[in-house]
């Protein structure tokens, strides 16, 4: 059965460089002109990093607590780690510093290290939107690139299901039937994380602004099934930037925050990633520090926003972090495997209301949006 898990992430891992460099220029170059964008562009950018930054770390504190992986005692040297990422020997800051910048461009699209690739995506992303229309056929070349990516990625998760099956039945054979608790614990508590995170953290965001998140909900409520159904947020984008647009906010504001939001505002993806490797620190029982955790969060910083809204992402940017830090063997990924698949949906609605939340946010804090239409469609409830 091994072979079946470990064949998929291998299939994973040959997409992580060039799906974090399309999805990250894209989102960069989509900006435009960010002299031209102005205060838009820059709140949204403010918006995005606070609220991943909170999702990070709620992420991680609630695995720190519930520790779903503990009591696995799986030893990392039973994992198959052929075909995967190696892990990096720890390094020095100056090391580390030095070792974000390839020796080529070329060359940080064949390496291990997804930290270049984000540095070149960067660089690519800024230039792009520095030079204006003349950077429209590069930027069009480049998102076809992309789709091919995401219409490969379809492809290899059309084999999620054996992976999943080999890697569900190679852990409960290896490592007992107690292990399916673990992997239920793990699974429950990202669920009610992420619940927390739409209807508390999103919610309270709302409430300030005289609005209900309930009451998006139930707007948005088409999207949302179509999300549910394809694992994807990306599956529901050209209508929820309708949606919105009818909501009160102005188209220009719609178009730059939303398609950004797709690679920058990820919430969801977020609660998953440092939860998902807290979860295999401890079924591998590696102890994390807390200069451990903070290193993971400043990597996840970066790696989060190459986090496309698309089925399996989550998934090639939590292997692209383990790669980066070296601290977590990028084999413990099989344990999580098999219920990734799982996991998706919990990350996809997440995202998308995460990002109709910060387009309202940034639309109001624009004072881009038309009031009295947006308490029609998701304000509280009058009662009569």
């Amino acid at each position: 059965m091994r072979p079946l898990g470990a064949l998929f992430i291998r299939l994973v891992k040959m997409l992580i460089s060039p799906i974090v460099f399309t999805t990250v220029t894209l989102g960069v170059a989509s900006m435009g002109d960010v002299r031209k964008v102005g205060r838009v562009g820059i709140k949204a950018l403010i918006w995005f990093e606070a609220m991943t930054t909170v999702a990070l770390v709620l992420g991680l504190i609630v695995a720190r607590i519930v520790r779903p992986g503990a009591g696995m005692h799986i030893d990392p040297a039973t994992l198959d780690t052929s075909g995967l990422p190696n892990t990096a020997a720890a390094k020095s800051v100056g090391e580390q510093l030095l070792s974000t910048v390839p020796d080529s461009i070329l060359s940080a699209l064949t390496a291990d290290n997804v930290l270049q690739v984000v540095f070149v995506a960067l660089l690519v992303g800024f230039a792009l939107a520095s030079m204006g229309e003349r950077a429209r056929p590069v930027i069009k070349t480049i998102e076809s690139f992309a789709g091919l990516l995401f219409a490969v990625m379809g492809l290899v998760m059309l084999a999620a299901p054996l992976g999943a099956f080999g890697a569900m039945a190679h852990t409960v054979a290896k490592h007992g039937l107690a292990s399916i608790g673990n992997l239920l614990a793990v699974m429950v508590t990202f669920y009610a994380t992420a619940l927390c995170f739409v209807v508390v953290v999103l919610g309270l965001v709302l409430r300030l602004l005289g609005l209900s998140i309930f009451r998006l909900l139930a707007f948005i409520r088409e999207e949302l099934v179509l999300v549910l159904g394809t694992s994807s947020s990306e599956s529901a984008l050209p209508s929820l930037m309708a949606k919105l647009e009818n909501a009160g906010i102005q188209p220009a504001v719609v178009r730059l925050v939303v398609p950004t939001g797709y690679s920058f505002n990820l919430d969801g993806t977020c609660i998953y990633l440092t939860m998902a490797t807290s979860f295999v620190a401890q079924a591998l029982d590696i102890p994390l520090s807390l200069g451990n955790e903070l290193a993971i969060l400043g990597v996840l910083l970066l790696t989060s926003k190459g986090a496309a809204g698309v089925t399996g992402s989550g998934f090639v940017t939590l292997a692209a972090t383990l790669s980066s830090v070296g601290t977590i063997p990028v084999a413990g990924l099989s344990l999580l495997l098999g219920i990734d698949r799982f996991m998706s949906e919990a990350r996809a609605l997440t995202n998308i209301v995460g990002n109709a939340v910060a387009t309202i946010v940034v639309a109001r804090w624009e004072k881009a949006v038309d009031k009295s239409v947006m308490a029609d469609t998701i304000g509280p409830r009058k009662r009569s």
